[in-house]
């Protein structure tokens, strides 16, 4: 619109003298802008193809990452370890699960107002610490919860997620020096082409599993035991997050793709409409002069 109005502006306003001129000019800034646009639309039509592509194989891989999560949460929720609505703890660990990548629609928005959300709901009654997976996530948190976040881990997204940086992610957490006594790993589930949400997984710390009575049913499972399983239940349950995370960017960005070329299909429109009117009136004008010259002689 903006293009618009100022070609009728110049066209209506500007007089013989110089008019084409000024005119031509116009009809240069359109023309480059029309370029500019459809080569615009070009990139998005080429990051939508291979964001389908990419979101097939993520599609595919998600399928037998899924046993991972459903695997590590089932002995925490027949044990009543966790449950719908968990206790609220002094000291809490949240593990956001985002990415590197942009260009995908509201995947890690959706994440970081979930976290906000969370963190103002627990904010006079909880100590909250945050890991944050990926560095668009830590640019948005950063701003307003610095002083909560206590791990960031970035590269994460250029690549599928295989299970090594999972464990990696996951010994880092173990390892530093925050004791928290609840757990929750924040992170985007798929759950079609165009629609995701920003899901909890509930996971505890190494002295509630020792504590629990409902582990001394089980034959032999001492403490080094627990510390293992502790140990690749976290990972398990990151490295699903990466999974669950990564197919649901990647239709996001397919997305979001498809509805930047359509949107630049309709700036071209408008643009080759208002192109033609422009040109057609400069041809107008010229010939009137023209005729306007040869009958004053």
């Amino acid at each position: 619109m903006a293009a618009v109005a100022r070609v009728c502006y110049i066209s209506h306003t500007l007089r013989p003298f110089g008019s084409s001129v000024r005119t031509y000019v116009t009809l240069k800034d359109i023309s480059v802008r029309l370029k500019a646009v459809k080569n615009i639309q070009k990139i998005t039509k080429s990051m939508k193809m291979v964001a389908a592509a990419k979101y097939g194989r993520a599609e595919r891989e998600l399928r037998p990452a899924r046993t991972y999560g459903q695997g590590a949460s089932a002995l925490l929720e027949k044990s009543e370890l966790v449950t719908d609505e968990p206790e609220r703890k002094p000291t809490h660990l949240m593990i956001c699960m985002s990415s590197d990548r942009g260009l995908c629609g509201g995947i890690h928005s959706s994440i970081a107002k979930t976290a906000r959300a969370l963190l103002q709901e627990r904010e006079s009654t909880t100590n909250t610490a945050l890991v944050l997976v990926g560095d668009k996530l830590r640019t948005i948190l950063q701003r307003t919860h610095r002083n909560n976040i206590l791990i960031g881990f970035t590269e994460i997204g250029r690549r599928p997620p295989i299970f090594p940086e999972a464990s990696f992610i996951a010994q880092e957490i173990l390892s530093s020096e925050f004791e928290f006594q609840s757990a929750e790993i924040l992170y985007n589930k798929f759950r079609s082409v165009v629609s995701f949400r920003a899901t909890l997984q509930p996971f505890v710390p190494l002295n509630t599993l020792i504590e629990s009575e409902k582990m001394s049913v089980f034959d032999d499972v001492d403490e080094e035991i627990l510390r293992c399983y502790h140990e690749i239940t976290l990972a398990n349950l990151i490295f699903y997050g990466l999974k669950e995370g990564a197919c649901s960017e990647q239709s996001a960005r397919m997305t979001a793709m498809d509805s930047a070329s359509k949107n630049a299909s309709e700036m071209i429109e408008k643009l080759t409409l208002t192109y033609n009117r422009t040109r057609q009136a400069v041809i107008t004008r010229e010939l009137i002069e023209i005729i306007s010259g040869a009958a004053a002689l």
